[in-house]
């Protein structure tokens, strides 16, 4: 009877530990929400900025999202001294976020469509091909990391329409649209 109880009671603790961990862990579908809102408000862009960088253990995506932010941050910026160090901070934070999760489509996802956006001149553009690289390989593999079917489908178009890829890979990104849809 005792050793019933005593089961019980662990699964029973393991089983609120897992619970709380798990809460503490932040959603992400709330953080994409939030990070469309940040790119035309930069009150936003701060919040989740501030608000990420309180998580205490860091995931790579979660630098990912803390990257974005950074470009975001440049983008609202009207300093052109503020633009140059927010996207500096950026392009370190990706490779850290990279690094921890190196085959994740939407880490690489976001670095892509930050460097895309940034203008040629500044010589933010090195990753465009490895990234739609890794990012084609990984649709391939059909691993899609932490990206789910509806942002998996945004992925694919962004880089089929970006102009940034080959004939060769925009087919092959169509056949993975057909396959998603």
């Amino acid at each position: 009877m005792r050793r019933s109880i005593f089961f019980i009671t662990t699964v029973f603790s393991l089983l609120l530990f897992i619970q709380c961990a798990k809460a503490d862990e932040p959603n992400l579908k709330v953080i994409r929400k939030q990070l469309r809102e940040a790119i035309n408000d930069s009150k936003t862009t701060d919040s989740l900025y501030n608000s990420l960088n309180a998580v205490p253990k860091k995931t790579g995506i979660i630098d990912g999202f803390i990257a974005g932010l950074q470009a975001l941050k440049a983008k609202h910026a009207w300093n052109p001294y503020s633009k140059i160090k927010h996207l500096k901070n950026c392009e370190k934070t990706f490779e850290k976020a990279i690094e921890a999760d190196p085959h994740n489509i939407e880490i690489r996802f976001m670095r892509f469509s930050v460097e895309d956006s940034v203008p040629g001149f500044l010589g933010y553009n090195k990753n465009l091909t490895p990234d739609s690289e890794e990012i084609i390989n990984q649709l391939n593999k059909k691993n899609y990391g932490t990206a789910d079917k509806t942002l998996t489908i945004e992925i694919i178009k962004f880089l089929a329409n970006s102009r940034r890829c080959t004939p060769a890979q925009v087919e092959e990104l169509n056949k993975h649209l057909v396959e998603l849809k």
